[in-house]
C-alpha cells in the first residue's frame, strides 16, 4: 500500500486527463446541520506536500461554490501530528462547522513489459567506385520499460462539528496510466476535488 501511495501522489500532481467516477454515496443525515459556509478540509496521505496539494486543490473548488474553506496544512505544521486533538484545534481556530476528510482506500495495478524503439545511427562513406556509397547502421537499444494502469479507490467523509459525528460520504474510483516513456493521463487532483465539491453542492451540504 505505501507504493501505492507514493505513486498515486505522483501521478496525481503530473496527470490531467478524465474526472474521477463517485461509485458509492451515503446520503447526507437526516439529523446533519447542512448545510455548511465554513469548512475545514483534511488529506490523509503519509506525505505533507501531497497533503497540501490535494486541500489547496479542494479549498480552491469550495471556494468557486461560495464556501470559506480553509485547508488544514495552513493550520497544522508538518512537524505536527495530524490527530484529533490537532484538527479540533484547527477547527476552532478557522471557526469552521464542518471537517472535510479525503483518504485513499486502495487501489489495483498492472504492469506491461514493452520494448523500446531503438535509437539508429548512420555513417554514409564514398567509395572508390563511381556513385557508390558505404553505409554503416548502428542501432542502440534501451532495456524494455514499463507501462502501468492503476484503478484507484479514494474516500471523503464530511464531519459536522457540533455533533462531532460523520454525515456524509462519498467514494471516487480514478483511472491512471503511464505509458513507456513515464507520462502521465488519467485523474488530476483538481479534476478529484471538483468530483467532491460538486457532489456536496449536489447533495445539499453547501449553503449557497
Amino acid at each position: 500500500m505505501k507504493k501505492t501511495i507514493l505513486l498515486v501522489g505522483a501521478a496525481l500532481i503530473l496527470s490531467a486527463c478524465a474526472g474521477p467516477k463517485v461509485t458509492r454515496t451515503q446520503p447526507l443525515a437526516e439529523s446533519a446541520d447542512a448545510p455548511y459556509d465554513n469548512v475545514l478540509v483534511v488529506s490523509l496521505f503519509s506525505s505533507f506536500d501531497m497533503r497540501r496539494l490535494l486541500e489547496r486543490e479542494i479549498v480552491k473548488q469550495l471556494k468557486s461554490q461560495g464556501i470559506d474553506a480553509v485547508p488544514s496544512t495552513s493550520l497544522i505544521s508538518v512537524k505536527t501530528p495530524l490527530n484529533r486533538e490537532s484538527v479540533l484545534a484547527a477547527v476552532e481556530q478557522a471557526n469552521s462547522d464542518a471537517v472535510l476528510v479525503t483518504q485513499l482506500l486502495g487501489g489495483e495495478s498492472s504492469f506491461k513489459a514493452r520494448d523500446r524503439r531503438p535509437e539508429s545511427t548512420y555513417n554514409v562513406r564514398p567509395t572508390y567506385y563511381y556513385n557508390v556509397w558505404e553505409l554503416e547502421l548502428t542501432e542502440y537499444s534501451e532495456p524494455p520499460g514499463l507501462e502501468a494502469e492503476h484503478e484507484l479507490t479514494m474516500a471523503t467523509q464530511v464531519f459536522s462539528v457540533r455533533t462531532k459525528e460523520p454525515v456524509w460520504t462519498i467514494e471516487t474510483r480514478s483511472k491512471l496510466k503511464r505509458n513507456i516513456d513515464r507520462q502521465f493521463s488519467g485523474t488530476s487532483m483538481a479534476d478529484e476535488a471538483k468530483a467532491i465539491a460538486d457532489a456536496m453542492a449536489r447533495d445539499g451540504l453547501l449553503a449557497r
